[in-house]
């Protein structure tokens, strides 16, 4: 396996072993099984669908779709196989555990960034907005001007305008894993990681990672 899903339980920090503080994100995977497979014959690829959690309620469509393993995960993602690798050898219900996981793997990480709802230019761009002098009461958070009236007479595609910020796909790269809790299936990543507490997480390891 190549990869995992997970929940992000909040952010810590531990020691290394050179006694230096390293901030780190929990990530919880727990409860984390093989819910179906996809073939080269079938689906033209060969992958391995992953699944966190189970449903406590679940739609009938959802039932007959996952019947082969009884429950209906909470979360699901797909990882792909190489297509030298014997994919047999995983079955739908088998449970994901973290001992393809080691302590200095690299991995990149996906997540929901935060939702923020509508915001400015100042927040969402980081703009330093306009002064306040020479009676400008109200510029201080403004984006100012926008585009030429004349010429070009319009305002370009892809201007940084206010709006809805957050609440976006985001994957961060090369990640380091700081320290895996095989007892209670915990996974320690360096830094901060996209998505809020108790959201689902995608790792995927990177191949050839030292």
């Amino acid at each position: 396996m190549n990869g995992i899903v997970g929940i992000k339980k909040g952010m810590t920090q531990i020691y290394n072993k050179n006694d230096n503080v390293v901030p780190c994100t929990v990530i919880d995977v727990s409860d984390t099984y093989i819910v179906g497979k996809k073939t080269t014959n079938r689906d033209g690829y060969k992958a391995v669908i992953v699944g966190k959690g189970k449903k406590k309620k679940a739609k009938k469509a959802e039932l007959g779709k996952y019947k082969k393993l009884k429950f209906v995960p909470r979360f699901v993602s797909e990882f792909r196989v190489s297509d030298e690798e014997d994919i047999t050898k995983y079955q739908v219900g088998d449970k994901v555990g973290v001992k393809n996981i080691k302590v200095g793997d690299k991995v990149n990480v996906t997540g929901i960034t935060k939702g923020k709802g509508f915001q400015g230019v100042v927040k969402r761009w980081r703009f330093k907005g306009g002064s306040r002098t020479h009676g400008q009461s109200d510029r201080e958070r403004a984006p100012g001007s926008i585009g030429g009236g004349t010429d070009p007479g319009r305002v370009y595609k892809g201007k940084k305008m206010p709006g809805h910020m957050g609440d976006k796909t985001k994957t961060v790269k090369n990640v380091e894993i700081v320290k895996v809790d095989s007892r209670n299936s915990l996974i320690c990543l360096k830094g901060a990681v996209p998505g809020s507490n108790n959201a689902f997480i995608k790792i995927k390891l990177i191949r050839n990672s030292v």
